[in-house]
């Protein structure tokens, strides 16, 4: 197989779902309308052996129009070919279907994408939080995230009982062992 044959099966078969192809550097990239990605990646998977998905992340274009963009590497193992899918959703409405059903990789990918952008993925059979708490109300790779911070957005341990902690733990280790 090579990339003719894949820009081929799926321009001809998601003609009004395939928005751009793009072949660079021996790379190729689908960009893909979001409410079809479900069915791209099954065909993907099932017609064309890209067998594994290798990573699902989010970027902040930071633009007025399609904020973000959800990127999905796949790989066929069989022929060792990769490609890469991206979907553009607005910041007014973030909503991706999730491909968990076709690779259940996507499971924690999808969760951090969510996670650090506030993209929602439809479908998600457990869609919340990986590293922020979950009432925790911001978006930490959001362009408009301060880098140091939102102050007061989680409370952090308090400086006087984390001394005592470590003063604590150094009593605890300096102790004469039987």
């Amino acid at each position: 197989m090579n990339f003719n044959q894949i820009v081929t099966t799926l321009t001809s078969g998601f003609s009004e779902a395939i928005l751009s192809t793009d072949e660079f550097r021996d790379e190729l990239t689908f960009m893909v309308k979001p409410q079809f990605i479900k069915d791209v990646c099954l065909c993907l998977k099932d017609d064309l052996g890209f067998d594994l998905c290798s990573d699902i992340c989010g970027a902040d274009r930071f633009t007025d129009d399609d904020r973000f963009e959800v990127v999905y590497n796949l790989f066929n193992t069989g022929e060792k070919i990769r490609i890469r899918l991206k979907v553009r959703v607005d910041e007014s409405d973030p909503h991706v279907p999730s491909v968990v059903s076709v690779w259940e990789s996507a499971n924690w990918y999808e969760r951090e994408t969510y996670d650090m952008y506030g993209v929602v993925f439809e479908g998600h059979p457990d869609l919340r939080r990986i590293y922020m708490p979950e009432d925790f109300e911001y978006y930490p790779l959001r362009k408009e995230f301060p880098l140091i911070g939102i102050p007061g957005s989680i409370p952090l341990p308090e400086i006087e009982k984390a001394a005592q902690q470590k003063d604590a733990g150094e009593a605890y280790n300096n102790q004469e062992r039987i």
